[in-house]
């Protein structure tokens, strides 16, 4: 078959039998086609719970799905590719987090949506990297233990300078591998190109960037501003992606080399089976750790909304 037919026969079997179907940004383009919402991760979870479907297959990676089941635990729900992983999600193990709650008793757990259920089950409240400033702001207490990546939390700690933090060592390996001297090098090719990148760069590539945002953020940037081009600092599936969106612009990638293997996993090959429904991963739960993950998402959007 053709993508095209692969295409089309997903769309039939995804409404015939009532499935839902969650893209994140870094998939590939052949499978934003086939989906019902693209997006981040957290966005695409409140999307889920608000879609008439009792199945829901996310294409992307195992904490997007586990976050998708919190929130809506009555849906079935599907990864479509068992392999994909976080790297930075498993990075804080249980044992560990529950051990420095215990040695800094006296700060707030805050956790990257970017973590395991389990892991959020003894957070005091989430984050998402569009929302982070200010939901760190609203929380009463001043001192801060940020998990799991400490370059987003040093970007909300510089912008939250009153605030105390405490952080673990950690952070995206596909974003660590973009460069100061990746910046410099890009800007040399495109001068009048904008630098937009993604928090979860490290801080000195942070500091040589015109704009710093989530991934939706920066298409939404990318999109609206009055700028022609653009080097985009996150996983590079977004040049394509962008390119497809706004054909009279120029967008660069900051390094070859950013690409999330884990992401990349998930194939439209994979999507078809798991239409099919011979294929992906079930997320199962239990009942305990699906009440406690959630009260640190409550929290979150409780304290967003302040």
């Amino acid at each position: 078959m053709q993508i095209q037919d692969v295409q089309a026969e997903i769309r039939r079997l995804k409404r015939e039998k009532g499935v839902c179907v969650l893209a994140h940004a870094y998939q590939s383009h052949d499978i934003w086609e086939v989906a019902d919402y693209v997006g981040d991760s957290f966005g695409l979870s409140e999307k889920a719970a608000k879609a008439d479907a009792d199945t829901v297959l996310m294409c992307g990676v195992r904490f997007m799905a586990e976050t998708v089941k919190i929130l809506s635990p009555q849906k079935r729900v599907i990864l479509a590719n068992a392999d994909a992983g976080c790297p930075m999600a498993e990075q804080v193990s249980f044992d560990v987090l529950s051990q420095l709650k215990q040695k800094y008793s006296d700060h707030t757990v805050v956790s990257y949506i970017n973590t395991t259920a389990k892991l959020k089950t003894i957070s005091d409240v989430c984050v998402t990297s569009s929302a982070a400033v200010k939901i760190v702001r609203n929380i009463a207490n001043n001192k801060i233990l940020f998990i799991p990546d400490c370059n987003l939390g040093g970007w909300i700690q510089k912008q939250i300078p009153e605030k105390q933090f405490q952080f673990v060592p950690g952070g995206c390996p596909t974003h660590l591998l973009l460069t100061p001297k990746a910046v410099d090098e890009a800007r040399r090719r495109h001068h009048d190109a904008l630098v937009l990148v993604h928090p979860e760069c490290s801080e000195k590539v942070v500091e040589l960037a015109d704009y710093v945002g989530s991934t939706t953020q920066i298409m939404d940037f990318a999109k609206s501003s009055q700028n022609t081009e653009f080097i985009i600092g996150t996983e590079n599936s977004i040049v394509q992606h962008l390119q497809f969106e706004c054909p009279e612009k120029r967008f660069f990638a900051l390094s070859k080399n950013c690409v999330c293997h884990n992401m990349k996993a998930t194939t439209l090959g994979d999507v078809y089976e798991c239409v099919r429904g011979i294929g992906g991963d079930e997320i199962t739960l239990d009942s305990a750790t699906l009440t406690a993950a959630r009260h640190s998402i409550d929290e979150m959007l409780r304290l967003e909304q302040l």
